[in-house]
């Protein structure tokens, strides 16, 4: 059956939408590929990160939809793995803590619900790391100051400078683009983070 017999579009409407397709894979090109000027401030977010591990500190991320995805992304490829076997890692998504989550919102307020969780995790020399196409999220920003009391060393991907998240973390990497399109661009940079750490988390737990 065509689309056109299943009365659910023309191919008139079909050509719009793969206009619309192929408008957001160009848009995304560019900004995906503007990750090369970050790539040698990505290897050593990769080096203090994996030594941070071997170490026995703990990695804590978050972000607020999509990038929260991306935060439990980046945890579950430490606790389990990237690229072939190695140790398990320490690492927690806050956003993921459904029940915490929920309190803490009920009890303390939405701005509340990951640094808390910071308070309750974080340990002096573990690592946050807090994901945002805005850099406005005001629990975001809680975080990064429930870090910094904590001793917690705290880190960002964003969308474009400047942006108040960028102002209150220990490092950024900011990426400009469409909402969206920093989004993808930010899911590539945690692979490329990713794999960079293998080498040095491959050789195992120090502890």
């Amino acid at each position: 059956m065509t689309i056109e017999q299943s009365g659910i579009g023309t191919a008139e409407t079909t050509s719009a939408s793969t206009r619309v397709v192929l408008d957001h894979v160009a848009a995304s090109v560019p900004v995906i590929a503007s990750l090369v000027d970050h790539g040698e401030h990505i290897a050593a977010w990769a080096d203090d990160i994996a030594a941070r591990l071997v170490a026995g500190r703990r990695l804590l991320a978050a972000g607020n939809g999509g990038s929260a995805a991306e935060a439990q992304h980046l945890t579950s490829e430490l606790t389990g793995r990237f690229d072939g076997d190695r140790p398990a890692y320490s690492a927690i998504s806050l956003h993921a803590e459904t029940s915490a989550v929920t309190a803490i919102g009920n009890d303390y307020g939405f701005e509340e619900v990951f640094a808390r969780q910071v308070r309750a995790h974080g340990r002096a020399g573990d690592v946050l790391v807090l994901l945002s196409t805005s850099g406005k999220s005001p629990n975001l920003l809680a975080a990064a100051a429930a870090a910094r009391d904590a001793g917690v060393r705290s880190i960002a991907m964003t969308g474009a400078l400047p942006n108040p998240l960028a102002e209150v973390v220990d490092d950024v990497i900011a990426v400009e683009g469409p909402s969206a399109n920093v989004q993808e661009a930010q899911l590539v940079l945690v692979h490329a983070l990713c794999r960079a750490m293998e080498p040095t988390l491959r050789r195992g737990v120090a502890r």
